[in-house]
């Protein structure tokens, strides 16, 4: 098969993320086809996107039906439903994870967004969605807003690696970098090692090195490589 100018891309450090995901996607095979025809090596999704996957086609009548007769909350229903679909991505994705050392091959599902200025429920959220999913190719998305911050920190302290959506100045951009490096930091402070915790965006070249500086003084493991995200 001849190489797509995405795959070019790759070749040039760049990873090609797909903004969208749904049940068909995954179940028919066309994830599996981006990968190999358009050098995809990951997917996000959010509230969204799930909203527009439910809404077109029958491919989640069955357990819609099921949940229905036996959850009342609708929030446990799209959360039932987003993270089967989440599971399977993340199973396509692994030979891209596996392949790569973990840089990539990752999913990425995002809190709900009306808990954005919500430090508590989004760090809470984020650690339950990845106990939930338990997959190791799993980002958690988290809005870079002022209460994200901490949130977005605490989850790395915890070993959750994280995206970080919705950053729109320099400013904030330089504040999620702090919060990620925060987070190493008090991770391997308490023993834990920061190689499988990534994060997108990723810091600066000057910062990832500082980051790896502390860690190897630290700990006897090292920050992996970083690549870029396009999505």
């Amino acid at each position: 098969m001849a190489k797509s100018h995405l795959h070019e891309l790759t070749e040039r450090g760049q990873s090609v993320w797909f903004d969208t995901l749904s049940r068909a996607l995954v179940h028919t095979g066309g994830l599996a086809r981006m990968m190999d025809e358009d050098a995809v090596t990951g997917v996000t999704s959010n509230p969204t996107i799930f909203q527009k996957a439910l809404s077109e086609g029958d491919a989640y009548d069955a357990q819609l039906k099921e949940l229905v007769g036996t959850v009342d909350d609708p929030t446990q229903i799209f959360f039932a439903l987003a993270l089967d679909d989440i599971r399977d991505a993340c199973d396509v994705l692994r030979p891209a994870f596996d392949s790569s050392g973990g840089v990539d091959g990752f999913v990425s599902m995002e809190v709900e967004p009306g808990i954005a200025y919500d430090t508590k429920k989004s760090f809470e959220q984020a650690r339950w969605i990845a106990t939930q999913v338990a997959r190791p190719n799993l980002y958690v998305k988290i809005p870079a807003t002022e209460p994200g911050l901490p949130a977005i920190e605490d989850c790395i302290a915890h070993g959750t690696p994280i995206n970080i959506t919705l950053i729109f100045s320099l400013e904030r951009y330089a504040a999620v970098v702090e919060a990620y490096l925060r987070g190493l930091e008090r991770l391997v402070a308490g023993g834990g090692d920061p190689s499988p915790v990534v994060s997108t965006p990723r810091p600066t070249s000057a910062s990832r090195r500082s980051a790896a500086t502390t860690c190897r003084e630290s700990s006897p493991s090292r920050m992996r490589s970083s690549r870029t995200s396009t999505t």
